[in-house]
């Protein structure tokens, strides 16, 4: 009782100056030296990476400890994302997490399979009270894993603030060795606005890069006219990890005035999603490389500082400017790109592709489009900027655009299937055609009577889709009526290739058990340590529905002693 009286007190009183972060309270959160596949804020399919990803030499198992005192406020388990994942809350007020998971420690595990069996379900989300599981610094926690989103194994780390912003761990001197300077990989400079031109093109231009003995590069003179912006596509390592990580900070500077700065130390959820504004969106779904636009096109990311003229250059005739960018890692190695741009209005510019349509929209205002049986509502600030839109309905078949620009929110797509007989309602879909086989990938749909609507922030086309296919059952590790004695785990593939895996049930002995699912292999895998079979005759029972409702049964005998 003394001790959540201390933490009350401490939490009520807390409070932190800007960059003022501890340096010698929190320790690290893997008993063997930190190495990073991932650094924080670097740039990721439609967000910021909210933490470190930290290297666990390719296997799952190694002891997670909690980085300082605290109590365990909340824990998620779920199939994707951080999978299975634990947050911490320590008396200075900042939360820190671990992601991938394998699993808890014995008495937290223990905390969770209890409510997962009182729940009956494998995906649980839980928030502890301070009393309940209290930890120490220093404490075994958790295993780490590779569950949920992971690509590989290794421990998702962040520490968060009390308003649940993330913050860089290195801030809380978290060491990481680093002498090496950050790779710059290309660069592009951009006409902004009429009359605008680089090199007599009103077309971006990649500029030939020149890397100098001392790390710094230089890029080809140029001449440009109006209004202009450059992008830069930059990389970091650190000295013992041969990963390509994203930067800490990037300045701009036009003959000597800094004019624009972009730094990732901290930033809020709810913006990540206009990382697609800030990259050069169009250039990364067609080149899959991410071009950082070093200055700012209606974004409004708490990351920029100090800008003039929010980044842009405006170039006269007959002038000169010296443009200079400051690459920095968070160990403060800096990369220097020069540009030497002289300004003049040429004749014979070459215009980039018209890209006028039929359909015209203003960001701000909304706008509903009907033809056929699909509407289409685009709310107000959908969009970061008006824009011509590519739009087309043949049938069924919903073409806005190509997914080449960023969206600020969701838009919402609406199908009325009054047309189709009961029987087909129940098996349609929204589904948003995929690659160049035009794949048809399950969107999210809310049904009634006679409509399907989904909402996305991703343009493309979509169309409805049927899906009369029940999903598969197979089982992995055994047979029917086989004797599973020293068996340690139950493992089933479950499989669904047109609408998806929406829910599965798992019994035995006509009683709910725990199967974890990972979507990555599509297994289940029930352990029995759970306790959950006592007899010597079992029967196995998995029911699994995809999303339209279709639905598998599986049985199955096994004895166990």
């Amino acid at each position: 009782m003394r001790l959540i009286l201390i933490f009350i007190t401490i939490f009520s009183s807390y409070s932190y100056a800007q960059n003022n972060y501890p340096q010698d309270y929190f320790g690290n959160p893997l008993e063997i030296p930190l190495l990073l596949s991932g650094t924080f804020a670097e740039l990721r399919s439609n967000h910021f990476h909210a933490g470190m990803d930290i290297k666990t030499q390719q296997r799952i198992g190694l002891n997670v400890i909690s980085i300082a005192d605290g109590f365990v406020s909340r824990i998620k388990v779920s199939h994707y994302g951080y999978g299975k994942a634990i947050y911490i809350t320590h008396p200075n007020g900042y939360t820190s997490v671990y992601g991938h998971l394998q699993k808890f420690s014995p008495d937290i595990e223990a905390y969770v399979k209890k409510h997962q069996y009182e729940n009956e379900s494998f995906e649980i989300e839980l928030f502890p009270k301070a009393s309940e599981l209290m930890v120490s610094k220093g404490e075994l926690v958790a295993y780490s894993g590779n569950t949920g989103g992971s690509g590989g194994p290794h421990l998702h780390f962040e520490i968060r603030d009390k308003n649940e912003h993330p913050i860089n761990p290195m801030l809380f001197g978290l060491d990481i060795k680093d002498t090496t300077m950050p790779s710059v990989t290309s660069i592009y400079a951009y006409p902004i606005g009429e009359n605008a031109s680089v090199n007599k093109s009103t077309e971006k231009q990649k500029l030939r890069l020149t890397p100098l003995k001392n790390g710094d590069y230089v890029a080809e003179n140029i001449e440009a006219y109006g209004k202009i912006g450059f992008g830069v596509s930059v990389t970091d390592r650190q000295d013992l990890s041969h990963n390509k990580n994203g930067v800490y900070n990037i300045q701009t500077f036009i003959n000597g005035r800094q004019n624009f700065e972009i730094d990732f130390s901290t930033f809020s959820f709810d913006e990540s999603r206009h990382i697609n504004q800030l990259i050069d969106y169009e250039h990364f779904q067609t080149k899959k490389q991410r071009v950082q636009l070093l200055f700012n096109n209606n974004n409004p990311l708490s990351l920029y500082k100090n800008m003039i003229d929010n980044g842009v250059i405006t170039m006269k005739d007959s002038t000169y400017a010296v443009y200079k960018i400051k690459v920095n890692d968070f160990k403060n190695n800096p990369a220097w790109i020069t540009i030497s741009i002289k300004g003049k209005k040429s004749d014979g510019i070459k215009l980039k592709k018209d890209n006028t349509t039929a359909l015209y929209l203003y960001a701000n205002e909304s706008k509903q489009l009907k033809d056929g049986n699909i509407t289409v509502d685009f709310f107000r600030d959908t969009f970061y900027n008006n824009l011509y839109l590519d739009y087309n309905v043949s049938g069924d078949t919903l073409t806005i655009h190509k997914d080449i620009v960023p969206l600020k929110k969701d838009f919402k797509i609406t199908f009325d299937i009054s047309k189709f007989s009961d029987a087909d309602k129940d098996k349609l879909y929204i589904a948003r055609l995929i690659g160049y086989k035009n794949y048809p990938g399950y969107n999210f749909t809310e049904r009634t009577e006679n409509t399907l609507s989904t909402r996305t922030k991703t343009l493309g086309t979509y169309t409805l889709a049927f899906d009369t296919t029940k999903p598969t059952i197979t089982p992995i590790n055994f047979k029917n009526e086989q004797w599973l004695s020293n068996y340690r785990y139950l493992k089933i593939k479950i499989d669904d290739d047109r609408s998806g895996i929406s829910n599965y049930r798992a019994t035995i002995n006509g009683k709910w058990v725990l199967m974890e699912y990972d979507y990555k292999t599509n297994t289940l895998t029930h352990d029995f340590n759970d306790g959950c079979v006592t007899e010597t005759k079992n029967i196995l029972k998995v029911i699994v529905t995809d999303n339209v409702g279709n639905n598998s049964t599986f049985e199955s005998l096994f004895y166990r002693k």
